[in-house]
């Protein structure tokens, strides 16, 4: 049976990113962001729900993201969702589930603010796995910096 892992967010960090190094020296940052769903009920009310979802980003990427944003800024990721286990200090199991980055751009002018609109650039650094590995960013962008998705990637 095949299988597909692929997360697309567009929301806001609720915190200033955490860089570390990891005992090999690579980068490693640690963001939240905030996805908003907004709807009207049957009745007309208007109604909001507001997600929380931790993510990482690691080499080259996590040091661009550390560099540039903060909190309540606006970022779009492109990455795959993680299940992280571990025991606790009682030793009950835990986990956490958690979207690794493997792309992401920018979202709103040069200040990063606002939403929507033309992407601020930058985002596009090459991505760097968890395990060492190298995997460069996907190429190929259109103006206003929106990436362009080859024919090969649409799934229909």
């Amino acid at each position: 049976m095949a299988s597909y892992n692929k997360v697309l967010l567009l929301g806001n960090l609720t915190r200033d990113v955490e860089l570390k190094q990891i005992p090999s020296g690579q980068s490693v940052a640690q963001i939240g962001i905030a996805v908003n769903r907004r709807w009207r009920t049957k009745e007309g009310e208007d109604r909001e729900e507001v997600t929380y979802v931790d993510c990482e980003a690691w080499g080259r990427q996590a040091e661009v993201i550390a560099q540039y944003m903060s909190k309540g800024k606006p970022i779009f990721i492109d990455g795959r969702l993680k299940l992280d286990t571990w025991e606790d200090k009682e030793g009950k199991k835990q986990s956490k589930l958690r979207v690794v980055i493997e792309e992401f751009q920018f979202v709103g002018g040069r200040d990063g603010g606002g939403e929507g609109g033309g992407g601020g650039g930058g985002g596009r650094a090459p991505r760097s796995r968890d395990d060492g590995g190298y995997a460069p960013a996907r190429s190929g962008r259109s103006q206003g910096g929106h990436t362009a998705v080859p024919e090969d990637d649409i799934p229909f």
